[in-house]
């Protein structure tokens, strides 16, 4: 079993069993909704722990990828129907570890599930091409092949679907597994890998390590028998990932922050975009990182649009995300909430107008947790801090613009390119957007966040590694071409 149910601890998976670290230390998972009751408490593994997986998923690696394509989505299919089967325990804790709302984890869980589905599916797709040969006498042809052992550090803010966006295609393209989730949510990673485990996946294809990340996310990028590393995650720690990984010639994934633009042009659907900014900067409490970041409004329009944001936010419900009426969750984490509260602060400092909300909750119930009130500011300027950095909270930085052009010069002008979003009814504006913005996703009369399992989904400069994730593209990460030539 996962947890030792007397004491609530829940136990690494390595080579097939669940065991304790070899530190024997414990870190406590809270509840961030109310830290009087925590969730749980997680292995604060050691580097010989993290070895003993890195072993485990290396001597799989061989008879995982000897497996056909449709016998290992055969395991696939079973654990998505597993993972349904557990919907609610697993929605449930995970609105527990990081305040989102029990309708978005249920969301978050179905996504899961049909990712699952999809890469299952995968397996009975091509993995190669014929080529021409300039030799009559020859044939040539492409196939692909696993990378072997591959590190996935997945972080606490979508802890069921990004973790499973890596892995599914990690496995059905024959690779193997060592898994470090986030300390935050990391039960109810655990909880997704008791789905695997009952599917009956050969030992040691699939391995949990739970700890820090200076440890084992480190370790991860470090080891020697780790062939590539996904991780999402900051930048800072991302780019320090990539830089060991490409010192010893490993495969790298990152996909990191961003810092997401919403225009809102002259013509726009005023309604439509108001209720589109609201769910993008505001639902999980603003902790995605697609999440409506900056506001940019042309002039024509800017007071209306104003004025109907603020009074459409006024609306939120905030409280724990459990209770069927509460729209606004916590913030995750002690350490994020004075993120949030250090980034308002900065604001005002700097000259932004506060014009709705800024402030922490304290009073009653909200005194158990992490609770900030949804923030919006105008009168920002592109250079300002709360204009340049991730927040990773519920602030919206409104600003005014006198074109489309403007308007698109100050979306770009960050270091981020992750998503942005732009609503007009222009056809000839919406083509110049998409031609011009500079962003892995860009999306028209929709919101910021959000992206299709079947699509692509990563950023532009800063924001990624310039990889791919989901859908097809994740082959190009997860496996590697191999060219063979063949004569008679």
């Amino acid at each position: 079993m996962a947890t030792n149910v007397t004491t609530n601890v829940y136990r690494n998976f390595i080579n097939g069993k669940w065991q304790e670290s070899e530190s024997a230390e414990h870190i406590t998972v809270s509840n961030p909704a109310d830290t009087s009751t925590p969730v749980g408490q997680i292995q604060s593994s050691t580097s010989a722990d993290l070895d003993a997986a890195v072993e485990a998923a290396h001597a799989a690696r061989k008879e995982w990828r000897s497996l056909s394509g449709a016998a290992r989505g055969e395991f696939l299919y079973r654990a998505a129907a597993i993972l349904e089967e557990r919907t609610e325990e697993i929605a449930e804790t995970a609105t527990k570890e990081m305040g989102k709302t029990l309708p978005e984890a249920r969301g978050e869980t179905q996504r899961g599930i049909a990712i699952l589905k999809y890469y299952a599916a995968e397996g009975m797709r091509k993995t190669g091409d014929v080529i021409p040969s300039t030799d009559p006498g020859a044939f040539m042809y492409t196939t692909r092949v696993p990378l072997g052992v591959v590190g996935v550090i997945a972080p606490w803010n979508f802890p069921v679907a990004i973790p499973i966006w890596k892995m599914a295609p990690a496995l059905i393209y024959g690779n193997t597994i060592v898994f470090k989730p986030a300390s935050e949510t990391a039960i109810t990673a655990i909880k997704i890998i008791e789905c695997f485990e009952a599917a009956g996946f050969p030992k040691g294809v699939i391995n949990l390590v739970t700890g820090a990340g200076s440890v084992i996310g480190k370790g991860l990028a470090e080891h020697p028998k780790v062939n590539g590393i996904t991780f999402t995650g900051s930048n800072n720690v991302g780019k320090g990932i990539g830089l060991t990984a490409l010192e010893r010639g490993a495969k790298y994934q990152l996909e990191m922050g961003g810092k997401n633009p919403v225009i809102v042009a002259a013509d726009a659907d005023i309604v439509q975009a108001v209720n589109a900014t609201i769910s993008g900067a505001f639902r999980s409490t603003g902790q995605k990182c697609t999440a409506t970041s900056r506001v940019i409004v042309e002039a024509p329009i800017y007071d209306a649009f104003r004025d109907k944001l603020i009074e459409k936010t006024k609306e939120i419900t905030i409280g724990n995300s459990l209770e069927q009426d509460v729209w606004l969750g916590p913030i995750a984490s002690k350490a994020q909430l004075d993120n949030c509260l250090h980034y308002i602060q900065k604001g005002i400092e700097e000259g932004a107008k506060l014009i709705l909300g800024g402030e922490q909750l304290t009073d009653g119930d909200y005194a158990k947790g992490f609770y900030v009130q949804p923030t919006i500011f105008e009168d920002v300027t592109n250079d300002m801090v709360i204009a340049q950095e991730e927040i990773f909270g519920p602030v919206i930085a409104l600003i005014k613009v006198d074109s489309e052009e403007k308007a698109i010069d100050v979306a770009n002008d960050v270091k981020f390119g992750l998503s942005a979003s732009i609503f007009t009814k222009n056809i000839s504006r919406f083509l110049q957007f998409v031609e011009d913005m500079e962003a892995g996703l860009v999306r028209v009369n929709a919101e910021s966040a959000g992206v299709e399992l079947q699509a692509p989904f990563g950023g532009m400069k800063q924001s990624s590694s310039h990889s791919r994730e989901q859908g097809e593209a994740a082959k190009e990460f997860f496996t590697s071409i191999k060219t063979v030539f063949v004569k008679g």
